[in-house]
């Protein structure tokens, strides 16, 4: 492994294996946000047919690193070489041109159209859809991805979805693979297929850069790793060499501690109850709730699993007050009904909410963060008085919670689009965290986190808990459910099952309910587990 100090670059980072000319190398690249510096003369090269890992905390520089690599953004200094010549690209065409495919976290995908029409949308040339289809399912079905054409994306599981995305970049055919967080919602058996996936497009001689958290994925996977820390690469390593917790503690500069429970306090009275909740959703293709009965007692973490789109944002929105209940009873919050409150009524009776998207429903993205932290505190957080917005008190509880949760941000009071994604989710929980509320509902509360700042909001959770506080958890990381967790159920196709203590379950059993194994077969959509 090598471990370079701050003052030099790893003698070997832009260096390919002996003998082999790189596929794709950058050479002290550069990237400037006025006095902010995203990457710091980075050096990285990737080998044919290598599986590369780029790790590092949240704001290290990655997706900066990623998006110059596809010609996204222009670095300040540094150059780029494409199989030993100067390399350029204006554009993710020009780098879609050479063989570099992108498969984004966040899927660009449109629901009302096929799947054939959507990968149309992302190809170069006058191809016709029907030869399109037909090279769509050829590739599908090379590297086992079965995917049906003309099926509507709405119709379509997460993990169908992620598949799309996958076969749109390989009728590019490229060289060179790029994959962001491509597990973060899958189940466990869909994760496990689209590693089979990757290791035959391994095998295939296709070169990977892949960006994860999962650091045990990261081992399984990859033979090289480049680790950033605030812009800089600190480390390049074979992650087969490595333990998790060394990797973690490359990223963060120190060791990453797990979450410690907090024994011995007492289990009080619901302060959340939901009892046979059902729902239709605002959006056509959304997921109609069905007879939802649970509770989240005062002390304890409650913990609902689930694939993406099974109900959990339409059970969130019932929960805050986004959408309004037929019976007020269904949604009660420390004994009184609450099913028709409005959010603002809710947060009134001690209530806080985190939504999953960070930018556009968490925040505002054009918005300062203490702008933002305004639109969910002016009702009881002691920041408007006699109706004028304190703007002192904003800013101290901007400071507050930049410094119990280490929000990492240029400047005191930046807009919320100029954080990075985790340090985004940091001051988001931290503002509902530190009103120290009697019921909190989180909707993926470590989703695309570094190692030690998903453990640091975790902690938060636990304590929250041990104070007296109820707190509900839907998470796709059964992971994290299972270490934070008293009790948990699983949400699939709007119903959820009998909530069970953490303990007595495991992450296979909770995986194949996440898949629908396990619940009765007749009528799935409406079923409940045996």
């Amino acid at each position: 492994m090598n471990t370079p100090s701050d003052q030099s670059r790893p003698p070997d980072a832009a260096a390919a294996p002996p003998g082999e000319v790189p596929l794709l190398q950058g050479i002290g690249l550069t990237k400037r946000y006025g006095g902010f510096v995203a990457n710091d003369a980075i050096d990285i090269a990737i080998a044919p047919g290598q599986a590369h890992a780029l790790l590092g905390e949240n704001g290290a520089g990655k997706s900066t690193l990623v998006k110059i690599l596809n010609g996204l953004i222009q670095p300040d200094d540094g150059e780029m070489r494409w199989r030993g010549e100067a390399f350029t690209p204006n554009g993710p065409a020009a780098a879609h041109a050479r063989g570099i495919g992108l498969v984004s976290q966040h899927f660009a995908l449109f629901d009302n159209l096929t799947v054939a029409e959507n990968v149309a949308l992302g190809q170069i040339g006058g191809e016709s859809l029907k030869t399109l289809s037909a090279r769509l399912a050829q590739i599908s079905e090379r590297y086992g991805l079965p995917l049906d054409p003309k099926r509507e994306v709405w119709r379509l599981s997460v993990g169908e979805r992620q598949r799309i995305e996958i076969v749109r970049a390989l009728m590019q055919e490229p060289h060179c693979l790029m994959l962001d967080e491509p597990t973060a919602v899958l189940t466990p058996a869909e994760a496990e297929r689209l590693f089979e996936v990757l290791q035959r497009l391994h095998a295939d001689g296709r070169a990977l850069l892949y960006i994860s958290h999962k650091l045990e994925e990261v081992k399984q996977l990859c033979d090289t790793a480049t680790i950033l820390r605030a812009g800089r690469v600190v480390a390049t390593c074979d992650p087969r060499t490595e333990t998790a917790a060394s990797l973690a503690r490359l990223m963060v500069g120190a060791d990453v501690a797990a979450p410690k429970p907090q024994p011995g306090h007492a289990i009080g009275a619901p302060r959340l109850s939901v009892s046979d909740l059902s729902l239709t959703p605002d959006d056509p293709h959304g997921t109609t709730l069905r007879r939802i009965t649970c509770d989240v007692r005062a002390g304890e973490i409650v913990g609902i699993a689930g694939v993406a789109g099974n109900g959990q944002d339409e059970l969130f929105a019932a929960l805050s007050g986004e959408q309004l209940v037929d019976d007020a009873r269904s949604i009660s919050i420390d004994g009184r009904p609450a099913g028709a409150f409005s959010i603002t009524a809710r947060r009134k009776l001690g209530a806080a909410f985190v939504p999953e998207q960070r930018l556009g429903h968490a925040t505002v993205p054009g918005m300062r963060l203490s702008d933002n932290a305004l639109l969910t505190s002016h009702a009881e957080g002691g920041v408007v008085r006699h109706g004028f917005v304190d703007r002192a008190a904003l800013l101290d509880l901007v400071d507050r919670v930049t410094a119990a949760f280490d929000v990492r941000k240029p400047g005191r009071d930046p807009e919320a689009a100029r954080l990075s994604g985790g340090n985004l989710q940091k001051f988001i929980i931290g503002r509902e965290i530190l009103r120290q509320p009697k019921l909190l509902v989180v909707n993926q509360p470590s989703w695309g986190l570094d190692a030690g700042a998903a453990a640091a909001i975790r902690q938060a959770l636990i304590d929250l808990a041990a104070g007296g506080a109820a707190v509900l958890v839907i998470s796709q990381d059964l992971d994290e459910l299972l270490e934070i967790a008293d009790r948990v159920a699983v949400m699939f196709h709007g119903r959820l099952s009998p909530l069970v203590a953490a303990r007595e379950t495991s992450r296979e059993q909770l995986g194949l309910l996440m898949g629908g194994s396990g619940w009765p077969q007749q009528g799935a959509r409406d079923a409940v587990p045996a």
